[in-house]
């Protein structure tokens, strides 16, 4: 593999520097590198961020490869910056076995675009009701450390909790998906003023907070590590927030589209904005970027939920909830929280590189762009503003609610060890 030589970049937003590529590792930054026969890529002032790690994205294959596969996926994975994807547990058959999760972690490999970390599902069948082979998914060639019923909430506090303990017997960490399910049974959209205007069935923000607290207290019993998914309430924050002041091992993410989209889209009745949790309050969304910016929530992930055309194209209450999100996360992290200066790019480096591989244990990802570490690298050119257009997507899936919106910021390059996988905004 020959040598790259990145010139004027500004490493996490620094002074300009130059950096070069020796094979799959850093060689050296500084000022006025050269080497002999170097590919040379003229960064001219564009950002360099280390490999962007999702803690959460759904790659449906093995069975909704309708939607996605683990190819079209990591492929709008590196069109996003990313080097590193954890695979959510609910495909079909469902990821509870040492067999599925070596299945999509092979594929994975095969493709090359990034690495894929499958999660195991906590529970067998998604079902609530006996622990799924947790030792066994960890102890395969995957080496799983997350565990998640993502789309469902483990709600039985009985195997919430033997959960918890037997993952941190290897340091594993179980990723819930807060939502209490009674509290939320024909949940439509959030409960609040626009639910009851619109006359659809409300999501209320304690389904998500009573869970979050339940938790919060079972890992502080346990002495085990707790992740919360897609937080998207200010209740949700301030629990968090007590949480972690007594030294409760817990962890949360927010998506991009709970950093920006608000309840008041659900107006227009577009399924697009149909989403799990779902689209909450101005006040709610102002409060996760403050959450984001002190470090109570950890880190951003994307959700990336793909469906197919008929999922979403039809009537609000048949639609299917989610939306892609690997293709435009930065973007919208660039407007939300870089843009409006509550975070720099070196937090913006943290919250979507290094704590996600450190909660996820990705051994080589989130690492600093410096001599000796592992290329795997980002190079974001953020003067850029553009309209965002699906049909341009990598993604299998075009259910985005960023349709026509501009949005600041493009990623112009991804290496993931020295390789080339985006270049000049082109997939090799």
């Amino acid at each position: 593999m020959s040598k790259i030589l990145i010139r004027g970049a500004k490493v996490l937003g620094g002074a300009p520097q130059d950096v070069l590529i020796d094979g799959e590792v850093v060689e050296a930054v500084g000022a006025g590198l050269s080497a002999e026969g170097a590919e040379i890529v003229e960064a001219d002032g564009k950002v360099l961020l280390p490999g962007l790690v999702d803690l959460h994205t759904h790659l449906r294959e093995p069975g909704r490869e309708d939607s996605e596969t683990v190819l079209t996926g990591t492929r709008a994975a590196a069109s996003g910056g990313f080097t590193a994807v954890f695979a959510m547990a609910n495909t079909f058959p469902v990821a509870d076995t040492a067999g599925v999760v070596e299945q999509v972690w092979r594929l994975g490999r095969e493709h090359g675009y990034c690495d894929v970390r499958p999660i195991g599902a906590v529970t067998v069948g998604l079902e609530g009701r006996k622990l799924a082979e947790l030792g066994a998914m960890h102890e395969s060639a995957a080496g799983v450390t997350v565990f998640s019923d993502d789309g469902k909430c483990v709600d039985d506090a009985v195997i919430m909790r033997r959960a918890l303990e037997y993952v941190k017997a290897f340091d594993g960490v179980v990723a819930q998906h807060a939502q209490e399910p009674r509290l939320t049974e024909g949940a439509q959209m959030n409960e609040g003023v626009v639910s009851a205007e619109l006359g659809l069935g409300g999501w209320p923000a304690v389904a998500e907070e009573s869970v979050i607290a339940r938790d919060v207290l079972l890992a502080e019993h346990v002495g085990s590590r707790v992740h919360i998914c897609h937080l998207s309430t200010a209740g949700s924050v301030e629990i968090v927030r007590w949480a972690k002041s007594r030294g409760i091992r817990v962890t949360a993410e927010v998506t991009p589209h709970h950093l920006l989209l608000t309840d008041e889209l659900v107006r227009t009745y577009n399924p697009v904005y149909k989403v799990n949790p779902p689209l909450r309050t101005e006040r709610d969304v102002h409060a996760l970027r403050e959450a984001l910016a002190d470090g109570t929530i950890d880190i951003v992930a994307t959700d990336h939920a793909p469906h197919p055309h008929e999922d979403k194209d039809c009537e609000w209450a048949a639609a299917a909830m989610g939306m892609v999100g690997l293709e435009t996360a930065l973007s919208v992290v660039q407007e939300t929280m870089v843009d409006t200066g509550l975070l720099d790019w070196a937090g913006v480096a943290d919250r979507m590189s290094f704590s996600p591989a450190r909660i996820g244990r990705a051994t080589g990802h989130g690492r600093p762009v410096s001599a000796g570490e592992p290329a795997n690298l980002t190079l974001v050119d953020t003067a850029y503003r553009g309209q965002v257009d699906p049909a341009g997507f990598a993604s299998r899936s075009r259910n985005t609610p960023y349709e026509g919106r501009e949005l600041p910021g493009r990623v112009t390059h991804t290496w993931l060890r020295g390789k080339a996988t985006l270049v000049d905004g082109k997939l090799t």
